[in-house]
C-alpha cells in the first residue's frame, strides 16, 4: 500500500463508528488499522512529520486494541499494539551476533584521515576510484536488528561484539523501529541492521524536568528522591536494560540505523545484494523501509580532503546538533571495496572515527579504588594521571560496575580515552588497545566489601555488586539514619546531625546500640542536658513498640519501602518467620516481583542479620505482628485510595495510615482499580487523569473524614 492509499484509509477509518465490528470483518478491519498506525508511525517517529492529530491517532490505535483484546487470534507479531508488551523481561539472554559488531579506528585530525586514505589505496589499487561517505558517530547505545521475511524478531545489545543481551521486547517499545519492513521485494530473507539508541537533547531535558519535579514531591511527602538522569548517552543505555518495556517508552529513545550487517537470500544463504552496494545509497533504502537514518548530517564525497573538511564542519557546530555526537564515521562508501580492503580482529579497514577533540582527553589507569554507597552498591573509581579537559582538571572516574569495566575491556595500566559526557561528567569511553605493550594487569572485581569484608551479592536483574551487612561502618551513617527516620522507627531526637555525631564518638555502631546507648557518656556531650537525655530514652523506649511494619521498612532491606513492608508484616507472626519463606512464595505475594522476592531471601538467609534481629528483640524491640490489635474499625473494607495535591488537616503518610486501620487499601497510581481520588490543593495530573474514568469519585479532604467517623 502506497502513501496516498494509507491516507485515503486513513481518512476513510477516522469516519467509523469505532466499535467492536462483527467476526467476519474483524481480521480485515484489523489489518486495515495496521497498516495506518504503521504509515503515522514512520511519518511521525521516522520523518518527524504529522499529518493527523494526536487524538485522532489515539482513536485509530485504542479502536484496533478494542478489535484485538475481542479477537485475540487475529493479533500479529508486528501489530503496532506490540510495541510495549504487557510482561516483564524476567533476565536477558546472551545471543550470538549474526556477524561479530567490531568497534572503530580513531582519529583525531585531517593528518589522520590522510593515513587512513594511504592504507586504503594500499589494497584499491586507483585512487579515483574510491568515494567516501561521512556520518555522525552517536554518543548512545549500540543495538543490532534481526529482520526474518520482513517481520522484527531480535534485536541485542553490542555486548562484548560477539554476544550481546537480547532486548527484544525492549526494543518493541521504541517507536522508530518498525516491526515489519518490506525487505522481501529484494529477495532478503533474513537481514540485521545496526544502529545506535539514542535520546535527544530536547527529550531529555523533558526526562531531567519530569524526574526533577518528581523529585520536589518525594522531597515534600519526606520520602527518598530518585536519582538524577546523568547525561542522555547513559539514561538511554540504562533504559535498554530495564524490566518493564513500558518503562522503556518512557524513556523516550529513538534508533537510528547506519549500517547492514548481515543478509540472507531466501535459501538460507549469506550474500550481498547488488541493490546493496553503496552505503550511502542503503541509507535512502533504510530510510524508505521505515527506518530513521542519518539524513541532512550525512555526506558523499569524492576526496578524503572533503571528508575531512565536512567533519571539521561538523566538529565547529556540534552544539547545535539535536543529539549528542562525539565525532563523524568515514567510511568506504562501495561495499564490494569494503570487501576487499577488509578488517583486523578489532576493526573494519574500510572506516575509521574522526573523533571530536575538544571533550576528549587520554591517561593512564593507575588503580581502582572499590567505595561503598549508602545502600550498599560498589563502585568502582578509576584512579588516572591527572589529566586537563574542558578547563577542568580529571584524577578520579567512576567505572559504574563490573560490567562497565567488562564490556569496555580495560585493564590497568590501560591509556583510557576521557570523555566528558554533557560537558560535565568525567566519562571512560573505552581503552586505546592499540598502546598496549603486555605489562597491564587485568582487573578483579572483590567478592567481599572493602570496608567490612562481608560477601557481595549481585541482585537478580541488576548490574551492580552490594554489600548487604547492615552493620557495614561505609554504610553505617545513613543506614542510622534511615533506621530512626519518619517513616520507619520514628526515633524523635535522633536527627541526621545526632546520628553523625554519635557514630564519630562511637556511641552507636549498629543498629542494636541504638536500644543499649550508654545514656552517662551522652550527658557529656557538648549540648546535652538532662531533658535532652530523657527525652532521647523515651522516644527510643517508645520505638521497641512500633508496628512490625516498621522495622521491616527501617532494616534497609534493598528494594523494601513502606508498602512492601506493611505487605511483608501480614504474611507473619514474628519477623524470623521469613527464613523459611522461598522467592516463589514471595513473588506470590501482590506487588512483589521477582527483583525484590531476591533481596528479601537474600536478607532472611545471611545469618549475620538473623543474629541482628534476634539481638534487637532480646533488647525488647517488637518483631511480632501486632498490626491487627491497632486496626480501627472495617468501615473502609474493600476499598481502595489516593490522595494527591496538599492537604490541611494532615500529612498524606497520616492519611494513608488511617485507610489502613480502618481496613482500605491505598494505591499509588490511578486506574480502574480506584474507587476514591481524595484532592487535595493543588491538584495536578492524578486529578486530570482521573476525571476520565467515571468510576473514580473525586472527594475533598472532609468527605474522607466523614467516612471514617463511626
Amino acid at each position: 500500500m502506497n502513501q496516498e492509499e494509507c491516507l485515503q484509509l486513513s481518512n476513510q477509518l477516522l469516519k467509523g463508528d469505532f466499535e467492536i465490528p462483527k467476526e467476519s470483518d474483524a481480521e480485515l478491519l484489523a489489518t486495515q488499522l495496521r497498516s495506518v498506525i504503521n504509515f503515522h508511525d514512520q511519518i511521525y517517529y521516522v520523518q518527524s512529520n504529522s499529518i493527523i492529530t494526536d487524538y485522532e491517532y489515539d482513536q485509530l490505535f485504542a479502536w484496533l486494541k478494542l478489535i484485538e483484546s475481542n479477537y485475540p487470534e487475529f493479533i500479529t507479531p508486528n501489530s503496532p499494539t506490540q510495541k510495549v508488551a504487557n510482561g516483564l523481561n524476567n533476565d536477558f539472554q546472551t545471543v550470538t551476533h549474526l556477524k561479530p559488531m567490531m568497534s572503530l579506528e580513531n582519529s583525531y585530525n585531517a593528518e589522520d584521515l590522510a593515513d587512513f586514505e594511504k592504507r586504503i589505496t594500499d589494497a584499491i589499487a586507483t585512487r579515483n576510484t574510491i568515494q567516501y561517505t561521512v556520518e555522525p558517530k552517536y554518543d548512545g547505545s549500540s543495538i543490532a536488528l534481526v529482520y526474518e521475511n520482513d517481520i522484527f524478531v531480535r534485536a541485542a545489545t553490542r555486548g562484548n561484539g560477539n554476544e550481546g543481551d537480547e532486548i527484544t521486547q525492549n526494543a518493541k517499545s521504541i517507536k522508530s523501529i518498525p516491526l515489519k519492513a518490506n525487505f522481501s521485494q529484494f529477495g532478503i530473507r533474513k537481514i540485521e541492521v545496526r544502529g545506535e539508541v539514542i535520546i535527544n537533547s530536547a527529550n531529555f531535558e523533558l526526562l531531567l524536568n519530569e524526574r526533577n519535579e518528581l523529585n520536589k514531591s518525594l522531597k515534600l511527602a519526606g520520602k527518598k528522591t530518585l536519582e538524577l538522569f546523568k547525561n542522555p548517552r547513559n539514561t538511554a543505555a540504562g533504559a535498554l536494560r530495564m524490566k518493564d518495556p513500558k518503562e522503556v517508552a518512557a524513556r523516550k529513545l529513538d534508533a537510528i540505523i547506519y549500517n547492514i550487517g548481515y543478509m540472507e537470500d531466501m535459501d538460507g544463504k549469506e550474500f550481498s545484494h547488488p541493490a546493496f552496494q553503496s552505503q550511502y545509497g542503503n541509507m535512502d533504502k533504510l530510510h524508505d523501509l521505515g527506518f530513521k537514518t542519518p539524513e541532512a548530517e550525512r555526506g558523499k564525497f569524492e576526496t578524503i580532503e572533503a571528508a575531512a573538511a565536512f567533519c571539521l564542519s561538523w566538529e565547529n557546530q556540534r552544539a547545535s546538533f539535536p543529539i549528542e555526537i562525539d565525532g563523524m564515521v568515514v567510511k568506504v562508501d562501495d561495499i564490494l571495496q569494503q570487501t576487499i580492503i577488509g578488517k583486523t580482529t578489532h576493526h573494519p579497514k574500510w572506516a575509521i572515527a574522526y573523533k571530536f577533540k575538544a571533550q576528549q582527553a587520554f591517561s593512564v589507569l593507575l588503580k581502582i579504588d572499590y567505595q561503598v554507597g549508602r545502600t550498599g552498591a560498589i563502585t568502582p573509581v578509576a584512579k588516572i594521571d591527572p589529566v586537563q579537559l574542558a578547563g577542568v582538571e580529571i584524577s578520579s572516574i567512576s567505572l559504574h560496575n563490573e560490567e562497565f569495566i567488562t564490556e569496555k575491556n580495560i585493564l590497568l595500566g590501560d591509556t583510557v580515552i576521557i570523555e566528558r559526557a554533557g560537558d560535565v561528567i568525567p566519562y571512560i569511553a573505552g581503552a586505546l588497545f592499540e598502546k598496549r605493550n603486555g605489562t597491564e594487569i587485568k582487573i578483579q572485581f572483590p567478592s567481599t566489601c572493602p570496608s567490612c569484608n562481608h560477601h557481595l551479592v549481585k541482585p537478580i536483574e541488576e548490574s551492580i555488586w552490594r554489600c548487604i551487612n547492615p552493620n557495614c561502618p561505609a554504610q553505617l551513617e545513613e543506614r542510622l539514619i534511615h533506621f530512626g527516620s519518619k517513616n520507619c522507627m520514628e526515633i524523635t531526637g535522633l536527627g541526621e546531625e545526632i546520628v553523625r555525631k554519635f557514630v564519630a564518638e562511637k556511641i552507636i555502631q549498629n543498629f542494636t546500640d541504638i536500644f543499649d546507648l550508654d545514656y552517662e557518656k551522652i550527658r557529656k556531650l557538648e549540648g546535652w542536658k538532662d531533658k535532652s537525655v530523657e527525652n532521647l530514652k523515651q522516644s527510643i523506649s517508645q520505638a521497641k513498640q512500633q508496628p512490625l511494619w516498621r522495622l521491616i521498612a527501617a532494616l534497609g532491606i534493598r528494594h523494601v519501602g513502606t508498602n512492601t513492608a506493611k505487605q511483608l508484616e501480614k504474611q507473619v507472626q514474628k519477623l524470623q518467620d521469613l527464613q523459611d519463606w522461598e522467592i516463589e512464595k514471595l513473588t506470590e505475594l501482590e506487588d512483589i516481583g521477582p527483583k525484590v522476592a531476591q533481596s528479601i531471601f537474600e536478607f532472611f538467609n545471611d545469618e549475620e542479620n538473623i543474629q541482628l534481629l534476634n539481638k534487637l528483640e532480646e533488647l525488647g524491640v517488637n518483631l511480632s505482628n501486632i498490626s491487627s490489635s491497632l486496626k480501627l474499625s472495617a468501615l473502609l473494607e474493600g476499598k481502595t485510595f489516593l490522595f494527591t495535591g496538599t492537604l490541611n488537616k494532615m500529612s498524606r503518610d497520616d492519611a494513608k495510615e488511617l485507610v489502613e486501620k480502618h481496613g482500605g487499601k491505598n494505591l499509588s497510581g490511578i486506574s480502574a482499580n480506584l474507587h476514591f481520588l481524595i484532592a487535595g490543593e493543588k491538584a495536578g495530573g492524578k486529578l486530570t487523569k482521573a476525571q476520565k474514568i467515571p468510576s473514580i469519585q473525586i472527594i475533598d479532604e472532609d468527605t474522607f473524614l466523614n467516612m471514617i467517623k463511626d
